[in-house]
């Protein structure tokens, strides 16, 4: 038996229960049949989240190795290089000087006080003995390539470590592959240490041929003319350097 309450009375059971009573409010006479959500800013955009489109990353240019730089870029590469400490004290770096289609190159050590100064190598006494030196086998400065193992001032003129070496390692090695040199002279200790990986004083290095790199370059060591400065007496064992280094620049002569 279905029994039909007064909606009044219905209402009056529930309240005696405790029962609040939830009423309805009237409408509003026209409701959309729908509510759309797109709007003029995103309705063309694609409605499967797989499409949507995102912002491409800007691409980072990569640098070009410095085995493939041309002159230029290698020098500019060089100015910015911030690798080890030295860029901290240097007032410029010192790149090279000479002939860039030079037989010979002289590679020393590192720039001093006056290399630093002028942004070019051996341009102190130790330079000036230097020029004297090559001039004594009719070569002048402007005929080769001067380079230092380092193209930044340690400071007070100390030697160049080995982390500080390798830093400018792949900037002298593009510096020789360019000049494509018949001869490589490593002045004093520290060049001839860097450019044969060895330990050997320069003392028993020095009246010998050696050969650098996968090109298989002829080297001489000798004296630093700074040490010929300080040691005198070893200026005829440079002379017969010298001698060696005039002998085999002759030998791709004839």
């Amino acid at each position: 038996m279905t029994v039909t309450l007064n909606k009044n009375l219905h209402a009056q059971y529930l309240k005696s229960m405790g029962i609040d009573v939830w009423v309805r409010r009237n409408l509003p006479e026209s409701i959309p049949a729908t509510v759309s959500t797109v709007t003029e800013e995103n309705k063309t955009l694609p409605q499967n989240p797989k499409e949507k489109s995102e912002a491409s990353p800007v691409p980072v240019p990569v640098p070009v190795p410095v085995h493939l730089l041309n002159w230029e870029d290698l020098e500019n590469r060089v100015k910015s290089c911030t690798a080890c400490e030295l860029h901290k004290s240097r007032t410029q770096t010192v790149f090279g000087v000479g002939n860039r289609q030079a037989d010979l190159i002289l590679i020393g050590e590192a720039p001093g006080e006056d290399e630093d100064a002028q942004g070019e190598p051996f341009v102190g006494r130790a330079g000036q003995l230097l020029n004297a030196m090559i001039y004594s086998i009719d070569l002048k400065r402007e005929d080769l390539y001067i380079v230092n193992v380092v193209k930044c001032r340690p400071p007070n003129n100390r030697n160049p470590h080995i982390d500080e070496m390798a830093c400018c390692k792949d900037f002298l090695q593009r510096q020789i592959a360019l000049i494509k040199p018949k001869l490589i002279v490593a002045l004093g200790n520290v060049a001839a240490h860097h450019l044969l990986m060895t330990n050997t004083p320069i003392g028993k290095l020095r009246g010998q041929r050696f050969e650098y790199g996968d090109a298989k370059i002829p080297l001489i060591a000798t004296y630093h003319p700074a040490y010929l400065l300080r040691r005198p007496t070893e200026k005829r064992h440079a002379w017969q350097d010298l001698q060696l280094i005039r002998e085999t620049l002759s030998n791709y002569e004839t």
